[in-house]
């Protein structure tokens, strides 16, 4: 990949091209983003290329502190927003830099888009947020895995049994319904990354379906960066008999 930032050059790195390749899902809590990553991983390593992956809370630095700081509920907009973007670059100088420089492929489970959202809905300006995050690189690929409310939710409920307290936007006190503020907040949230599919390029992928769909559309989206054409595997015809296999029967044991 092209070394390209959003604006702010690291320094120490010289212009040019990665040997490896930076690939980002992202996605509401609910989308199926985990799962695709971890289908993504094993599809490209069985083609051949090492892999590393990266998301939100992974850093040495500062990840425990983050999560400690969430659990009273009162961390606030701007110290949030700055504690993730600490995270993010700690993560991009120890694991990204390193496995793009040693032709690795780097999977984000979700990237800065997420936190810039995150951000302004909790009333950073966009301006603010992006000039946060202008260190960042240019993926190769951004996958947007697109879910109505009403599937994240049951898949919220059907996994960790209720509703986050951030994910739901309990702290922007839109609602003291939990599941009303779920919906308002994703809403918010929507219309961020709105004008992100724009600007950022984003390939947006119905995330509605079963993971098998959302997973063969990702694969067509990812398979061009290697330049291979993605072959759907084929499938056997609706309502075909499975086939048999013959067997020879044994021999009777003699008397």
């Amino acid at each position: 990949m092209t070394i390209r930032t959003y604006g702010t050059d690291l320094p120490g790195l010289p212009p040019g091209k990665f040997a490896g390749k930076l690939i980002v899902v992202e996605g509401a809590d609910g989308s199926g983003r985990t799962t695709e990553v971890e289908l993504l991983k094993n599809w490209l390593e069985i083609q051949g290329h090492a892999v590393v992956d990266v998301g939100l809370r992974r850093s040495n630095l500062v990840s425990e502190e983050i999560d400690r700081a969430k659990q009273g509920h009162t961390l606030g907009p701007t110290t949030m927003a700055l504690l993730y973007a600490a995270d993010f670059g700690d993560q991009l100088e120890n694991k990204i830099v390193p496995a793009l420089s040693a032709g690795s492929t780097v999977l984000a489970d979700r990237y800065i888009y997420t936190l810039m959202a995150r951000a302004i809905v909790r009333g950073a300006s966009r301006d603010w947020a992006r000039k946060l995050y202008s260190f960042a690189f240019r993926p190769d690929l951004v996958v947007f895995l697109d879910a109505r409310p009403e599937i994240l939710l049951h898949r919220a409920i059907g996994k960790y049994g209720s509703l986050d307290y951030w994910e739901s936007g309990m702290d922007l006190c839109l609602s003291r319904d939990l599941f009303e503020s779920f919906f308002l907040y994703q809403a918010l949230l929507s219309q961020e990354f709105a004008w992100m599919e724009k600007e950022y390029g984003f390939h947006f992928v119905d995330a509605n379906r079963a993971p098998e769909a959302v997973h063969l559309e990702v694969q067509r989206l990812v398979a061009p960066l290697y330049g291979t054409r993605f072959v759907e595997p084929r499938r056997p015809p609706r309502g075909s008999a499975p086939r048999s296999v013959s067997r020879v029967p044994r021999r009777a044991a003699s008397a």
